[in-house]
C-alpha cells in the first residue's frame, strides 16, 4: 500500500489502545431518524460508521489493487471464509502470515463464516445440531463437515480483525417452522463459537436470524445478548429473495427497539445505494455486498442519474465522466463514458475495472456524506433529498 511501512502493512495499524479494541463509540445520533455515526476500534485501525465494506471474496477485490482501494477511502474489506478455506486453504494462509499479509492489505478485514455459501449448495448439504455436512460442488466436489468449533479454527487461522459465527440462513419465502429452526441452530452454534473462539486480537460477531418474523428476530438477539459479550452483531437472512419493503418491515423495528445501542449493527449482503441510505436511517452501521463489482462486470454503474448501463449505444459519443463531480479513479482520471462504453462492448477488462472502482467509490462516498449529515443532525433531510432525486432509481 502506498506510503505504508512493513509494520502497518502486516502488523497493527496506527497505534490503538488494546483496552479499546472492539469497542464502539457512538459519536452522533440523528434527531429525525435512527441513524447514528460511530467508531469501531480494531488492531488494524479505527472504522468510522456508517461504512460500506468492499468485498474481496477470495482475498482480492476483483481487478483493484490494495493501494487503489486505500486511496479511494476504503476503511475495511471483507473476505469469504468458505472460499479461502477451499483454496488456497486456511493452513496456507496461516503459514503466509495471515490474510492481511497474504493480500497485502494493512487495514481492518472482516471474514464471514461461509455459512451462506454452504447453504446455497441446495441439495448438497445436511444439517444437524452438531453442524453441517456439505459437498464443495464449486471446488473438488468432496463432502466436508463443519462444526462451529472447526469454523472458528479456520477463522482464527485466517486472522481477520472481525469474524462471524457459523449460522444457518434460509431463503425467502420459507415456512415459519423452517425459519424458527434456523434461529434455534444459529443460537446453539453461537454458544459454541463463542466458547471456542480464543484470539484476543480478533472480534467474534454474533448473527441475528429470524427471516421476516420480528418475534423470531427478537428471540435471536436476546439469546445472543445472554450468551456472551459479542462486540457486534451481523443481521443475516435478509436480501434472500424478498423485496426491500418487506425487509424493512421487520428490520427497522429490530434496530430501533431491540438491538443494543453500544454495539455495531452489520446488515449482511446488501449494497444498492438507496437501501444503504434507508438502512442507515433504520440504525444500521455496516454494509457489504458484491453488487458494485458484479454489476460493473456487466457494464452497469451507479450515478446521480440512477443506474446507467454502459453497453447502451447512447453512450457511444458521450464525453462526460460516469458521474459529474465524482472523485473516483475513472471519473477524476478523465475517462469518458464513450471510452468506457467502448471497453465494455469490446469486453476489455479495463472497462470492468474502471466501473468497479467508480461503483465502490460511489458507495464509500455516499456513506461518508451520510456520516457528515448525521453529525450535523440533518440526516432526515439527507434521506428526503435522496429519495426525491434520480439517484434513487438504482434498480
Amino acid at each position: 500500500m502506498c506510503g505504508c511501512g512493513e509494520d502497518k502493512l502486516w502488523g497493527a495499524g496506527e497505534a490503538v489502545d488494546e483496552s479499546r479494541w472492539f469497542t464502539y463509540d457512538v459519536v452522533a445520533e440523528d434527531p429525525a431518524t435512527h441513524a447514528r455515526a460511530g467508531v469501531f476500534h480494531t488492531p488494524h485501525g479505527d472504522i468510522p460508521t456508517p461504512i460500506f465494506m468492499p468485498v474481496g471474496t477470495k482475498a482480492t477485490v476483483k481487478g483493484i489493487l490494495p493501494e487503489t482501494l486505500e486511496r479511494m477511502g476504503t476503511k475495511i474489506l471483507l473476505n469469504n471464509l468458505y472460499h479461502l478455506s477451499q483454496r488456497p486453504g486456511a493452513d496456507l494462509v496461516e503459514r503466509m502470515g495471515g490474510v492481511h499479509r497474504f493480500m497485502r492489505w494493512g487495514g481492518p478485514i472482516l471474514t464471514d463464516s461461509g455459512g451462506f455459501q454452504v447453504f446455497s449448495h441446495e441439495q448438497f448439504f445436511k444439517l444437524s445440531d452438531e453442524g453441517v455436512r456439505f459437498r464443495a460442488v464449486d471446488y473438488d466436489g468432496r463432502w466436508q463437515e463443519w462444526t462451529p468449533e472447526q469454523n472458528m479454527r479456520i477463522a482464527q487461522q485466517l486472522g481477520a480483525d472481525i469474524v462471524m459465527q457459523l449460522d444457518q440462513c434460509v431463503g425467502y419465502p420459507a415456512t415459519r417452522a423452517k425459519v424458527a429452526r434456523s434461529v434455534e441452530l444459529s443460537s446453539m452454534w453461537a454458544d459454541r463459537c463463542f466458547a471456542s473462539h480464543t484470539r484476543k486480537d480478533q472480534a467474534l460477531f454474533g448473527i441475528v436470524q429470524g427471516g421476516m418474523h420480528l418475534d423470531l428476530r427478537v428471540r435471536s438477539i436476546e439469546h445472543l445478548e445472554n450468551a456472551g459479550d459479542f462486540p457486534g452483531y451481523g443481521i443475516g437472512g435478509y436480501s434472500v429473495g424478498e423485496d426491500h419493503e418487506t425487509m424493512f418491515e421487520s428490520l427497522a423495528p429490530l434496530c430501533a427497539e431491540h438491538m443494543p445501542r453500544n454495539k455495531p449493527r452489520y446488515l449482511m449482503g446488501v449494497g444498492n445505494p438507496t437501501t444503504l441510505v434507508n438502512g442507515v436511517a433504520a440504525g444500521i452501521d455496516m454494509f457489504d455486498c458484491v453488487l458494485p463489482t458484479r454489476t460493473a462486470r456487466t457494464g452497469t454503474a451507479f450515478s446521480n442519474e440512477g443506474r446507467i448501463n454502459l453497453k447502451n449505444a447512447r453512450f457511444r459519443d458521450d464525453e462526460r465522466p460516469l458521474d459529474e463531480g465524482c472523485g473516483c479513479p475513472a471519473c477524476a482520471g478523465g475517462f469518458s463514458r464513450a471510452y468506457i462504453h467502448h471497453m465494455v462492448r469490446q469486453k476489455e477488462m479495463l472497462g470492468s475495472i474502471l466501473i468497479s472502482e467508480h461503483n465502490i467509490y460511489y458507495l464509500l462516498d455516499l456513506m461518508r456524506r451520510a456520516r457528515e449529515s448525521i453529525i450535523a443532525g440533518t440526516y432526515g433531510e439527507f434521506v428526503s433529498g435522496w429519495m426525491a432525486s434520480p439517484a434513487a432509481n438504482d434498480w
